[in-house]
């Protein structure tokens, strides 16, 4: 039985290859689109090659052209099947990039908003999609980087095509030329997952919306045998239909599964893997996937065997696929062509990447920096080549130059409150940003950040704030008497800033504060009288020295945070009559550590010190309170209400650990130790009188910010409990 199966998959290979000339049976491989799905052509791979089958051409659409561009480029089944287990899919199509990448812009002014939308021609849209593809592409440019200098796919190592859909008439775009990573980058530009991409005067998406397929271009191209790997799903059931993901593919399948029995007609080997209990997401289910494609590999493998034969009776012999995948080493960079730049100057860019001409900097240093430019969401695409002593970029900037942002927030000082921000970019200037942000809820407030980025030359800005609240406290060194007091502070300052290494921030400054800080009582005629502790106008010098290598904003698990700052108070309007110019030098610094990949540690010490003679108990530190939005010199202390503690001076450390119970869920235990004194050192003394606070509380990491419950206690005041929602702003 055995016997006759095996002839019958043979007999139509071999009749095949006598009609044709010998040394002439050439073998097109054609895989389909299916996002996760297609990770199946791996599979299949591995057993073509097992089998000794010598694939003379490839074609793709989606999946099946990233699979397929990496094979033609000349990479092995086992190399494909390594390095698509090396990376996190899912973090890669949401252009998750590192926070390291972030501008330290970003990281203070950046991280606060839940939510952003565009605004385009003046009206507030949606996101083309949930990524840009940038890094999708700067994956797969590094993955072809050997094969850069080849621009016509027929002259790759195994000749390639893949196919995209012109979004304007509906049309399939044959790519067998250009740039690689760029074609199939547009090849699988999945809807609603990744944004199509401008290209020749055409927008260009997945092109399995057209033509899934693509077996009839591979007979064009002279394939004599063609292998057919289809990894194309049924349509779905309306109960299944339970997302905009679904209900887009679903759509796009409409035209993929219409002419499927006329295409499987032409292909000589077709399989089909088991896949339709996966949907186009399920990278999760990578490993089970792949085995899938061996599978249905597996059952032809007596076909494949006598291909294989047949092709070696021929003198056609199976190439050795390899590429080394090391880029170890560092080269010397002699010019860096820049293209496509109009809105942001060639400074900004190199100041970004962090390159020069004539550095030296090896492959991965470049990718970070290609990551950095990408990270500040002023360029749609970034197209970049490194070979041997040249870089070129190729840059779109991004169309979308306006956002709306809003993020909703609770604690238990502000109370409620829902933060609206616009942002618009090349106002003024090249390279500029204006966010204005506005608080509405139980406490109005306002920020403006004006910003010029100057790259690798100093940069300057303009940052003014308005924030007030109102708490029970005192500004009394023993705290005995607590009013309700309310507090405003609007502050405006101009200030230079320079930025080493993305990391470390730099700046110098003059700023104006008006605070106005009062107490309520009512006349026996009934009319409230303002009790003023403040209402002074002050001009201060500024400066500051800020490093963030955090990996996230809250919960951190790695990184270190040194944030430095001196105020000089040189000029007063004086309401209290007792003002003399002094200054104030406060630090934080700040450590985190995992353990392991649920426990981490983080300490952090800090201290604040007054210069001089300071008169006004308003301006000295005020410790008490849970908060990471506190302004001015209110520090944060467990155990203890807002300004419980006031005084000149202050030294706090703080060692808090975090284990994560299930994703994003954390279990929070944290001691603060702190003394608040007019005289730190206290004659080598610097224990006595050490006050300190404990908390044990829960901690969720939600797409509006963190979400924590505590419940903290001191010997000294009652028992607290906190509640916070939504990032800190």
């Amino acid at each position: 039985m055995q016997k006759i199966v095996f002839f019958l998959l043979l007999f139509p290979l071999i009749l095949f290859s006598q009609e044709t000339t010998p040394k002439k049976l050439k073998v097109g491989l054609v895989l389909s689109g299916g996002g996760a799905k297609g990770l199946a052509h791996v599979g299949v791979l591995k057993v073509l090659e097992k089998s000794g089958v010598q694939i003379d051409y490839v074609g793709g659409t989606s999946m099946g052209a990233i699979i397929g561009s990496l094979y033609a480029s000349g990479y092995s089944a086992t190399q494909i099947d390594s390095i698509v287990h090396t990376f996190d899919f899912n973090e890669v199509m949401k252009d998750e990039f590192p926070r390291k990448s972030k501008p330290y812009y970003e990281k203070v002014n950046g991280e606060k908003y839940a939510i952003s939308l565009p605004i385009h021609k003046r009206k507030v849209g949606l996101p083309k999609a949930l990524s840009s593809g940038q890094r999708v592409f700067d994956l797969l440019t590094k993955l072809t980087r050997h094969v850069h200098h080849i621009h016509d796919f027929s002259k790759l190592p195994i000749p390639f095509y893949c196919l995209a859909t012109n979004l304007e008439t509906g049309k399939p775009v044959l790519l067998n030329k250009g740039f690689l990573p760029e074609a199939v980058r547009m090849s699988g530009a999945f809807p609603t997952l990744l944004e199509p991409v401008e290209y020749d005067g055409m927008l260009l998406s997945d092109g399995g919306i057209v033509n899934n397929f693509p077996i009839d271009e591979m007979i064009a191209m002279g394939a004599d045998i063609i292998i057919g790997v289809d990894v194309q799903g049924d349509l779905s059931k309306k109960e299944d239909l339970n997302s905009a993901v679904d209900i887009v593919n679903q759509i796009v399948s409409f035209q993929m599964y219409k002419d499927n029995k006329e295409k499987n007609e032409k292909v000589h080997l077709y399989m089909h893997p088991d896949i339709y209990n996966y949907s186009v997401v399920s990278f999760d289910k990578l490993d089970e996937i792949i085995e899938k494609g061996e599978v249905a590999a597996n059952e032809l493998q007596t076909s494949f065997t006598a291909l294989a034969n047949k092709q070696r009776q021929l003198g056609i012999q199976q190439k050795k696929q390899h590429v080394a995948l090391q880029y170890s080493g560092k080269r010397l960079v002699n010019s860096i062509g820049i293209s496509g730049n109009k809105d942001y100057t060639r400074a900004y860019i190199m100041g970004k990447l962090n390159i020069k001409t004539n550095d030296s900097i090896s492959y991965e240093s470049f990718i970070e920096g290609i990551n950095n430019l990408s990270a500040t969401g002023n360029f749609q695409s970034i197209l970049h080549q490194f070979n041997k002593h040249q870089i070129s970029l190729r840059l779109k900037e991004n169309p979308i130059t306006s956002q709306f942002k809003i993020s909703p927030h609770y604690d238990d000082l502000y109370k409620t409150a829902v933060l609206l921000n616009f942002t618009t970019k090349h106002i003024l200037s090249k390279n500029d940003i204006l966010s204005t942000d506005l608080v509405v809820g139980d406490n109005i407030r306002y920020q403006l950040n004006y910003f010029i980025d100057n790259g690798f030359y100093w940069s300057y800005g303009i940052h003014s704030t308005y924030n007030a609240f109102n708490a029970t406290m005192s500004f009394d060194a023993a705290a005995t008497n607590k009013d309700k007091v309310d507090y405003q502070d609007l502050s405006n300052q101009i200030y230079f800033q320079t930025v080493f290494g993305r990391r470390y921030a730099l700046g110098v400054g003059l700023e104006h504060k008006l605070l106005r800080v009062f107490t309520k009582t009512v006349s026996i005629t009934n009319n409230e009288i303002k009790n003023y502790l403040d209402k002074s106008n002050y001009l201060n010098f500024i400066s500051y020295l800020k490093i963030d290598t955090y990996d996230k904003p809250y919960f951190q698990t790695s990184g270190v945070l040194v944030d430095v700052n001196f105020r000089w108070y040189l000029l007063s309007s004086n309401y209290r009559n007792d003002f003399y110019s002094f200054s104030q030098l406060q630090g934080k610094v700040g450590y985190a550590h995992s353990f392991s990949n649920k426990l981490t540690a983080l300490f952090t010490t800090s201290a604040g010190f007054t210069i001089g003679v300071n008169n006004n108990p308003v301006l000295d530190y005020s410790l008490g309170g849970f908060g990471g939005n506190y302004i001015a010199n209110f520090i944060p202390l467990h155990g203890y209400d807002i300004a419980d503690l006031n005084n000149s001076s202050f030294l706090k450390s703080t060692f808090d650990i975090r284990y994560e119970i299930f994703n994003k869920n954390y279990l929070e235990a944290g001691v603060h130790v702190a003394r608040s004194t007019n005289d730190i050192y206290n004659q080598g003394k610097i224990f006595d009188n050490t006050k300190y606070g404990l908390a044990l509380g829960y901690g969720l990491e939600t797409f509006i910010g963190p979400v924590q419950f505590h419940y903290t206690w001191s010997p000294d005041v009652n028992k607290n409990w906190y509640f916070n929602i939504g990032f800190w702003f």
